[in-house]
């Protein structure tokens, strides 16, 4: 009866009672909220990773850049005083018309071997260059002989000695009278040959040659279209082959015959020579002038340069030597005239104005890489 009762009132549990009474099971989530999740990740790693892109952004514009080391240039070097201009601000400085500067030092440019000189009023020529070769000057050149035949006793000089008019050069025993009689020199100069020594018997062949240099000859050959403009009188403008030595002289001789080789005719000069620089069998260049004209500004051909497609002379002012773009006229073998961009009493590299031009080509190629 009790078993009976208690199982009347007893209600049967359903599936849903059982689940209540044990553990909760895991709830599967919608697809909705999966996709809210998948969204919410992945913005917070794009706010991750834009917040690195902005700090480094900051870090490095926050960094202060190391300033250049600057390495001090010797004395004995040409120092760019400043790089080369972009085309935009070579056209914000084409009105000053001044171009690269260059910074010499002193000792450098002695070492260089730059000289300045200051642009000035020149002589122009106009001229007929021509070409010949250092000689003797005959009317100064002696052959000494014995003057009775006789045995050679002493000889006391040599080539390239000097010697004094009446200075003994030997002495000669005579065959005729036995007596020992003195040679001497007829005149000042240097002794350019000797052909004797002591035991030799000497006759009638030169015994020496002397020369005085102070003096010498250039002989120059004019070609046949010149002889209408070459004439004995003229100024000639003489100039070693190399260019290291100039000097100035008259067309005294025209000789009446050509060189059956060349058909040409020589015109010879007297060119002093007081530091003995002219020497027998040097080759030289002489411009016969022809005409002369006064120009009001020149500079040395030496100190004409090409610049950038431009004719420039390197102009000193108070850091170095500029480049400046000139306008020229007329030239001959020694200067050439300005006719713009120089003024009298500028001064200018006048010789080895290459080196400047050399030193700027290297700063600019330094700039470039």
């Amino acid at each position: 009866m009790c078993a009976h009762n208690s199982m009347k009132h007893s209600k049967p549990t359903t599936s849903g009672q059982r689940r209540l009474s044990g553990s909760l099971p895991l709830i599967n989530p919608t697809p909705t909220r999966r996709k809210m999740n998948m969204r919410t990740s992945q913005t917070l790693i794009i706010a991750v990773v834009l917040v690195l892109i902005a700090s480094g952004a900051i870090y490095l514009l926050s960094r202060t850049p190391p300033e250049p080391i600057q390495a001090s240039a010797p004395e004995n070097v040409l120092i760019p005083a400043e790089a080369p201009k972009s085309k935009a601000q070579g056209a914000e400085d084409e009105k000053a018309d001044h171009g690269e500067t260059t910074a010499i030092t002193p000792k450098a440019a002695e070492a260089a071997g730059i000289q300045s000189a200051e642009a000035a009023p020149a002589i122009i020529h106009e001229v007929i260059r021509l070409t010949g070769r250092v000689t003797l000057n005959q009317n100064a050149t002696a052959q000494v002989k014995a003057r009775f035949p006789g045995i050679v006793r002493s000889v006391t000089k040599s080539p390239g000695d000097s010697v004094k008019k009446d200075e003994v050069l030997a002495t000669v025993e005579s065959n005729e009278s036995l007596q020992v009689y003195p040679v001497k020199s007829p005149l000042d100069g240097v002794v350019l040959t000797r052909a004797t020594n002591v035991g030799d018997v000497a006759a009638d062949t030169p015994m020496f040659t002397i020369t005085n240099a102070s003096e010498v000859w250039a002989e120059f050959h004019v070609f046949p279209r010149d002889m209408d403009q070459v004439e004995t009188g003229q100024k000639v403008l003489v100039t070693s082959f190399e260019g290291e030595h100039r000097g100035e002289a008259v067309i005294t001789t025209l000789l009446p015959v050509a060189e059956s080789s060349t058909q040409t005719v020589v015109a010879r000069v007297t060119l002093p020579n007081p530091d003995k620089v002219w020497r027998a069998g040097m080759t030289v260049r002489g411009d016969v002038v022809i005409s002369e004209r006064n120009v009001a500004v020149a500079v040395k051909n030496a100190a004409i340069q090409r610049l950038e497609g431009k004719t420039v002379v390197f102009v000193l002012n108070g850091v170095g030597f500029e480049a400046r773009a000139v306008r020229t006229g007329a030239s001959d073998s020694e200067f050439t005239e300005v006719l713009e961009g120089l003024s009298p009493g500028e001064r200018y590299a006048s010789e080895n104005s290459f080196q400047i031009k050399a030193n700027i080509g290297k700063a600019g190629a330094a700039h470039e890489d």
